[in-house]
Formats: C-alpha cells, sequence, structure tokens
C-alpha cells in the first residue's frame, strides 16, 4: 500500500516546522550537556549573530555562576569552564519540553545526581531551563533555575546526605 501524498506532505512540513527545529535545538542543546560534550561542542549551540548571555538564578555569594549574568561567547565560555570546575554530574536527563515558536523559547525539566568537586559532596536535583533562540535556532539567553542551597552546602562540606 502506498501511503497518500497528502499524509507524507504533512507529516514533512510537521518535521520542519518552527515549533519541532524549536525543539530539535533545545533537545541537541540539552543532549551535548547532559553527555558531557566539551566547552566548544556547546559553545557551538549559542548565537554567533547576537550577544548570548547565561543566568543561573540564584545568590551570587552561594556559588561562583549563580546570580550573575555571562555575557557574549567568551562569558558562556567562562560559565561553563566555572560550572565544570566546580561541579560533576551524573544521569541527566530533560523532559517536559514546552516550545513557544512565538517567542522563539524553550521551557524544560531536568533531573542529575550533582557532586561538588571540592568536598566531594552529592545531591539529587531537579531543575528548570528556559531557553531563548535566534532565528537560526541557536541559544541567545540561557536561564537556570536550581536548588542554590543543596550547591551552597555541598560547596561548605555541609551538606547533609
Amino acid at each position: 500500500m502506498v501511503p497518500d501524498s497528502r499524509l507524507i506532505l504533512h507529516l514533512l512540513e510537521d518535521m520542519t516546522s518552527p515549533r519541532n527545529r524549536l525543539l530539535i535545538a533545545a533537545q541537541e542543546f540539552t543532549t551535548a550537556f547532559a553527555d558531557k560534550k566539551d566547552v566548544e561542542t556547546l559553545l557551538s549551540h549559542f548565537s554567533t549573530t547576537q550577544q548570548p548571555t547565561v543566568l543561573e538564578h540564584g545568590e551570587p555569594s552561594l556559588a561562583p555562576f549563580l546570580g550573575r549574568p555571562f555575557t557574549g561567547l567568551d562569558g558562556v565560555r567562562r560559565y561553563f569552564e566555572t560550572v565544570m570546575t566546580v561541579l560533576s554530574y551524573d544521569d541527566m536527563v530533560f523532559s517536559e519540553f514546552v516550545v513557544d515558536p512565538e517567542t522563539r523559547k524553550v521551557a524544560l525539566k531536568g533531573k542529575a545526581r550533582f557532586t561538588w568537586i571540592s568536598t566531594n559532596q552529592s545531591w539529587d536535583e531537579t531543575f528548570a531551563y528556559i531557553v531563548d533562540f535566534d532565528q537560526e535556532n541557536k541559544v541567545i539567553r540561557y536561564q537556570i533555575w536550581g536548588d542554590t542551597g543543596a550547591a551552597y552546602l555541598a560547596s561548605k562540606g555541609k551538606l547533609l546526605s
């Protein structure tokens, strides 16, 4: 049986819809992060036509990557290098992607087991991202909300297991 050409056209249009292109871009970025890709690979997901920004919300005194914007590709690089210097993570997964093609934003939830490297203290965390994209589906704003209290306590070696 040969599929109806209208069905094939509809499926192809749906795969290339603005919503699906944003979803794919968000999934590729989060997969690269979950797979612990190098900084250069992570940077390849960020805009070169607009100045990107990373902001992990929280009190700046709690951790060196919290509460301050990291702006431009050099700033984004510093953010990832800082996070990779103080934290490690395992079993990172992402879910509940919500795509808004009109505002070019994707909201999502993630889970992972984080470890503060210098104290070797670990915690399980659920966190949220909102990622804004440019017209080429590259990240221009990456916002993170996580458990800043657990990160702070782990950094001080005072996290209760």
